[in-house]
């Protein structure tokens, strides 16, 4: 099959609507607070007491940056006091000893990610006593065979930290890049430059690595199709295994952080389409690999294996290369998946500290899926994941008959269909090139909460 996204103007301008990002099913804003602490435990239980419990999966939010970048919409605490850190670190510490409670000690933790706000605002010492303190309450896969992954601001680390990030544990690294155009740089207010990034990829490749991901946005103010062209060059020459070009939502009425944005410097519609159009040319050219929505990687890379032979993974932090995992979220906002539930924690910092000081959990709100949930998540994942839809293993999976079940589902797919987008054939449903980058505009005719039932605002599809 060939997952090549093919860029049609007309279809993209057509297709680009708002939509969920999908991963998850059903999405955030789905979740409740009638779903509580006791639902969260109930899950965790019936998830230990299955004939082959998953692997575990941790994902932790550190918040605090020391500046304000002015695009970004991420949960976030501006401040130079590092107390704060420390302070947080012991509450993160409380919560471990509390979710590792509720699993049984011979589930492996295969899978780690630290986001934020700034991973690193924590100092090695600080990240050192975080390891730590997983090792004593989980059973931590020590194999290297493992997916312990965090997100790094180049302009809080040294190359002598990034060997230190290995030495613990850390074998995949993500640095947010941006744009390297010095005049975008100031518009949003991350100064970086383009040596810090070298410098650090080049430590991560010395100090072994297995992945090196670098993230950019298309969209941003002052943007040209030929300033970010440059930058484009710069990413290539670094050569990471992976890249995610993400789409910029201006969104100043929901982010207040966005409202300091001159207007007048953000681009016309037009020219995110140009930059989306540069970025896949310029990426596939140089010989990485679509791997879906934002994702490209190095053909030999785990991600793009993944893609190619259909084991793809998709949570809330991304594309993974790891078996679906049960995945327990740590920190302020971070959300979980655990059996058919997920959870999300507290938003404020006050908020987790309390829950915390009273020895409770800090899961504020979640969702537990029925029958028809996990139907049509499987059938999303398959689209986000592997661009097909296997009829036969559906119903095999579920016992029911596809096209009868999903007929409505089929006839909204019409109209993509026409254009080119998809094809629904006796056995399956299969993206086309030019369907790639549309792959939510697709996915979102099986999700059964859009419409009248629709809650939350989302980004566009493309």
């Amino acid at each position: 099959m060939d997952q090549t996204p093919r860029f049609n103007r007309a279809l993209v301008e057509k297709y680009d609507r708002p939509g969920p990002r999908y991963t998850s099913y059903p999405t955030a804003p789905q979740f409740h607070t009638a779903f509580a602490i006791d639902d969260y435990r109930h899950a965790a239980e019936a998830s230990n007491a299955v004939a082959c419990p998953k692997p575990l999966s941790v994902y932790i939010h550190i918040p605090f940056c020391k500046s304000l970048c002015y695009y970004c919409a991420c949960n976030k605490i501006i401040t130079h006091k590092t107390e704060r850190a420390a302070e947080y670190l012991r509450y993160l510490k409380q919560e471990i000893t509390l979710q590792a409670a509720l699993f049984d000690k011979s589930r492996k933790l295969t899978q780690l990610h630290l986001g934020g706000g700034t991973p690193t605002y924590l100092t090695s010492e600080q990240l050192a006593e975080l390891m730590q303190a997983l090792h004593q309450a989980f059973n931590l896969d020590d194999s290297d065979e493992h997916e312990f992954s965090l997100e790094v601001d180049p302009r809080t680390v040294t190359p002598a930290q990034i060997h230190e990030l290995r030495q613990l544990g850390f074998n995949r690294l993500s640095f947010g890049v941006q744009d390297f155009d010095p005049a975008v740089q100031a518009a949003v207010n991350r100064l970086q430059s383009e040596e810090q990034t070298r410098a650090l990829v080049e430590a991560a490749r010395a100090a072994g690595f297995k992945s090196v991901s670098v993230d950019l946005i298309y969209g941003l103010p002052l943007q040209t199709v030929d300033s970010f062209d440059v930058t484009l060059d710069k990413i290539i020459a670094l050569r990471p295994d992976r890249i995610a070009a993400y789409s910029y939502a201006h969104l100043p009425e929901q982010v207040a952080a966005q409202r300091l944005i001159r207007p007048e410097d953000m681009p016309p519609p037009e020219r995110k389409l140009e930059l989306l159009e540069l970025s896949i040319r310029r990426l596939t050219e140089a010989g990485y690999v679509y791997i879906g929505m934002d994702h490209f990687a190095l053909p030999d890379d785990e991600l793009a294996l993944a893609r190619a032979n259909g084991t793809l993974q998709r949570n809330f932090q991304g594309y993974s290369t790891h078996a679906d995992c049960d995945l327990i979220g740590l920190g302020i906002s971070s959300i979980g998946k655990v059996g058919d539930s997920y959870s999300q924690n507290v938003k404020l910092l006050s908020e987790y500290y309390a829950r915390l000081d009273a020895a409770q959990l800090p899961v504020q709100r979640g969702y537990r899926l029925n029958e028809d949930d996990r139907l049509r998540r499987e059938v999303i994942i398959g689209l986000m994941c592997h661009g097909r839809v296997n009829f036969a293993e559906i119903e095999a999976h579920h016992g029911i008959d596809f096209k009868t079940y999903f007929a409505e589902s089929l006839a909204k797919l019409e109209e993509q269909v026409a254009d080119g987008l998809v094809e629904i054939r006796d056995d399956a449903l299969e993206l086309l090139p030019q369907g790639q980058l549309m792959m939510r505009s697709v996915a979102m005719a099986f999700d059964a909460y859009l419409g009248s039932k629709q809650k939350g605002r989302f980004s566009r599809t493309v």
